[in-house]
């Protein structure tokens, strides 16, 4: 689960963190009076949308004045704001941050990610701050630090100096940035998050170290652990095909392609996935109805693929256990005839009460083809869906 900058912020702060003051507005009056209340020099007005790379899209300005930070946040609220990680489409912007500008001397990049092949948090700091890390890590891999932290301990003080050294900062500055890594760490662990981002983290021209961005993301599979963190979720920046197959117990992502997939359990997701991609075709969605689906989860599952304005042909693959095949078979009659299907189907089933299954489908009404095979399945869908080899 992604939050936004502010909420970031905000969690850094409870951490020990130091972050700019700001406050969150929804209107340019709210704008003018949080700049009033800040009486800084300067200001930064900042959408806030889960994406980053809103400075390049018009999504973050810097101002003198609170009448002019009003005027920055008139024209963002509202907006549509495109960056690489938005698509085309963008993103609309509901809110915006309004902060203290920094005058700034030096910009660095600390982050402490889940290393998932070492099964470790993972510590990374760079001299490089302010821009993407990727680009850092393409052209100049050797300015960029790391550390692990074995699962259960504490980031040591030796490796936080050893990596806030290599950034290039004096004895005070070291030691202050220690304090400041030993919290980001045990905001990581203690909240599970699978990365907490500072980009940039600045020293100020008073000499001191401040977050001036940030970015942390969570565990999906941790918030029942967490609820404060679950509260943060804001459901407007979540997908509504997503947001509606999580309010039905279903495990739904949108990709990019045009055939639309549904199977039971995420092995099976990736795998159908995979050959219908070696089939020449693009799946639209990872759908897992998982082992307990019910007749009315089943189609519900259907409608949330069919919701989907890019899907032109469909791909069922159910290997019968707990779910059994007829079941599968009766949901997705149901919600064929309940929506009138047009677009081709294939199905492949297998395993519990896989011919009673079959009879169910066939003796219904739709137009659909049977696979014996995975990749007898893919190869027929890929060439319905006008992407076969």
């Amino acid at each position: 689960m992604n939050v936004h900058e502010y909420q970031a912020k905000q969690m850094l702060a409870a951490f020990g963190v130091p972050v700019p003051k700001g406050g969150l507005a929804e209107s340019a009056a709210q704008a003018q009076d949080v700049a009033n209340g800040l009486a800084a020099e300067g200001y930064v007005v900042k959408a806030q949308i889960h994406a980053g790379g809103r400075g390049k899209g018009g999504g973050v300005k810097v101002v003198k004045t609170a009448a002019e930070a009003a005027e920055a946040a008139a024209k963002m609220l509202g907006m549509h704001l495109v960056t690489h990680q938005t698509g085309p489409e963008g993103k609309k912007v509901r809110k915006v941050w309004i902060e203290q500008a920094t005058a700034i001397a030096k910009e660095l990049y600390l982050a402490v990610v889940l290393d998932r092949a070492s099964e470790c948090l993972a510590v990374m700091a760079s001299p490089d701050g302010g821009m993407d890390i990727e680009e850092v890590a393409a052209k100049t891999p050797e300015r960029i630090f790391a550390t692990r932290i074995d699962p259960g301990q504490s980031l040591w003080a030796f490796q936080a100096r050893k990596l806030l050294f290599g950034c290039g900062l004096n004895a005070a500055q070291v030691r202050q940035g220690e304090t400041l890594l030993k919290n980001l760490a045990r905001l990581a662990w203690e909240k599970e998050a699978t990365l907490v981002e500072i980009n940039p983290l600045v020293v100020t021209a008073a000499g001191d170290l401040l977050a001036v961005d940030a970015k942390i993301n969570f565990d999906d599979s941790a918030l029942k652990r967490q609820p404060d963190v679950a509260a943060l979720k804001d459901p407007l920046e979540t997908d509504p095909l997503e947001l509606a197959a999580t309010e039905q117990g279903l495990n739904y992502i949108r990709l990019n392609g045009n055939v639309g997939t549904m199977v039971n359990g995420a092995g099976l997701a990736m795998a159908t996935m995979d050959v219908i991609k070696m089939a020449g075709a693009e799946p639209a969605n990872f759908l897992d109805v998982g082992g307990g689906a019910s007749e009315e989860m089943i189609t519900k599952a259907f409608e949330i693929i069919l919701e989907d304005q890019n899907v032109q042909a469909i791909l069922i693959n159910i290997f019968g256990g707990i779910l059994r095949c007829d079941v599968l078979a009766a949901g997705v009659v149901a919600a064929a005839r309940k929506v009138d299907l047009k677009l081709p189907l294939v199905v492949r089933l297998e395993g519990t009460n896989v011919e009673e299954g079959r009879r169910i489908l066939a003796e219904s009404d739709l137009a659909f083809e049977v696979a014996a095979s995975l990749s007898e399945a893919a190869e027929k869908i890929a060439k319905v869906a006008g992407g076969s080899k």
